[in-house]
């Protein structure tokens, strides 16, 4: 089969894969296409939670159709024992003839073991097919088994001049409805989302996917040196029917409040402080890679975005910027750098820029080297 095919249903597969990250922490989200003589007879992905893998559901629906076919799987196939058998196994057992992977799986517990076994039962493989998309796709997971954090996406929505509030605090809303949603749908597309103590008090977040039907939510994370949340505010309410993690430091005043936080049904995880006495970003990233969390979704406010600007933490920046100023008695949307020269400055790369509602969507990645 020649290259331009692979690669267009290994496109199909990555696609199908990427439609459910944000519910299959802390697995990879992969798409397994079947292919039979040009025609697809089985598709499938991960499902919510982790399981099903892709290629159990794609050789369900394929059924007896799958002999002899060709299976493209958006990432090596597990080798290992968990809670269902390995899915090389599966793809051997069904009669594949050939398997087409973009890349090998990082996790130690396959790091190629899938790949040796296929070719071992005789299988073809062909492997490498769109590498470069399956890193993108799957940049979350590989971050966390490579680097044990996950990838770090920080959102920022401001008035044309960089600003979130007026200087009285005002802030609902700079940026329009349409841009509220694709903000809902961004958080949809991650585990998890993160925001500072700051923001939590000052806003009483939900920080919940509201308006698109998702039947998951993603984890709400507060960092919150110590604990000094209301008890009484949105998150401490629905923190039994909605995941909420709290991220604090080893203080006195947090282990004091530890008690209460531990009645709402909350999660605390406790984490080490840098030499300001804030909550060390990259402890915070490693102890949410520790939990599972590969993608995380960072809405601020100013001082945590600066921290992980600074760490070198943020892998993508997404802007939604709104037609109006707010002037310099406005409060910034990033909090202090402590840059002294232009060149010490985070850099990224432009992606996409778009129109969303009245207001301008824009996506960076970190430049290499960073984030």
């Amino acid at each position: 089969m020649s290259g331009e095919v692979d690669a267009r249903f290994m496109a199909l597969a990555l696609d199908l894969g990427a439609r459910m990250r944000g519910r299959v922490w802390p697995n990879p989200a992969v798409g397994c296409v079947i292919v039979r003589d040009g025609r697809i007879v089985g598709r499938g992905w991960t499902q919510p939670g982790g399981r099903p893998h892709a290629e159990v559901e794609a050789l369900a629906r394929a059924g007896a159709a799958a002999r002899g076919a060709t299976a493209y799987v958006s990432l090596e196939p597990c080798a290992h024992h968990g809670r269902t058998a390995p899915c090389a196994q599966a793809l051997i057992e069904a009669g594949l003839r050939r398997v087409v992977t973009p890349m090998d799986d990082p996790d130690p517990r396959v790091a190629g073991r899938g790949h040796a076994a296929l070719e071992t039962a005789g299988i073809a493989l062909t492997r490498g097919v769109a590498a470069a998309q399956a890193e993108r796709v799957h940049r979350g997971f590989l971050m966390r088994v490579r680097h044990g954090r996950p990838m770090v996406t920080l959102k920022l929505a401001t008035s044309f001049d960089g600003r979130i509030a007026t200087a009285t605090g005002e802030s609902r809303w700079i940026t329009g409805s349409a841009a509220r949603r694709a903000v809902h749908a961004l958080r949809a597309n991650h585990d998890a989302v993160l925001v500072g103590a700051q923001t939590a008090r000052a806003d009483d977040p939900m920080l919940s996917v509201r308006g698109l039907g998702v039947t998951s939510q993603p984890v709400r994370v507060v960092a919150s040196g110590g604990l000094d949340l209301p008890l009484d505010g949105a998150l401490a309410g629905s923190a039994r029917e909605v995941p909420l993690w709290l991220l604090h430091g080893p203080g006195e005043e947090a282990q004091a409040r530890r008690s209460a936080w531990d009645a709402t049904g909350a999660r605390l995880i406790e984490v080490s402080q840098g030499p300001d006495g804030r909550l060390d970003a990259a402890a915070m990233l490693a102890a949410l890679g520790a939990a599972g969390i590969t993608r995380l979704f960072c809405e601020g406010g100013g001082a945590l975005a600066a921290a992980l600007l600074s760490a070198g933490l943020v892998d993508e920046l997404v802007g939604f910027t709104a037609g109006c100023a707010l002037g310099a008695d406005g409060r910034p949307g990033l909090g202090a750098l402590g840059l002294e020269r232009l060149d010490a400055a985070p850099r990224f790369r432009l992606l996409e820029a778009r129109r969303v509602g009245g207001d301008l969507m824009h996506r960076w990645e970190a430049l290499a080297g960073q984030g």
